[in-house]
């Protein structure tokens, strides 16, 4: 299983789990997260890059790598993405080198599936 499709599948899989909860708080809470990073004054893209950033700060590998994720989706290039590695390193000191170590690893993973041929999935299964 790779990397990214064990994050994906345990995320998915806990994200239900909690919200089946059914606790209101909670799915609010959720709730929130999701309509934060929608289009608004500031676009998908630029969000998904300030919560990576934050996220590197803040030294949470699981946000670090579903921004990564997400700024993949959003056509973020390499260029820029050094960037964003540039300033939260800048903003949260030498700590933050390991997660940018993750990150790095995480973003060749990304880069490497979506060149790698999907396999093919049963819907019937």
């Amino acid at each position: 299983m790779s990397l990214i499709t064990e994050f994906n599948d345990y995320r998915q899989q806990m994200n239900e789990k909690i919200l089946a909860a059914d606790n209101k708080v909670i799915k609010r809470f959720f709730n929130l997260d999701t309509n934060t990073y929608q289009e608004g004054a500031l676009n998908v893209k630029t969000k998904e890059i300030v919560g990576l950033a934050c996220s590197m700060v803040l030294r949470c590998d699981d946000c670090i790598k579903y921004h990564l994720g997400k700024c993949y989706e959003e056509g973020v290039n390499e260029e820029e993405l050094y960037e964003v590695f540039a300033i939260a390193n800048l903003i949260g000191g030498s700590i933050v080198i390991p997660h940018f170590r993750r990150a790095v690893e995480y973003w060749e993973a990304l880069k490497a599936e979506a060149v790698a041929p999907a396999p093919e999935h049963s819907h019937d299964a």
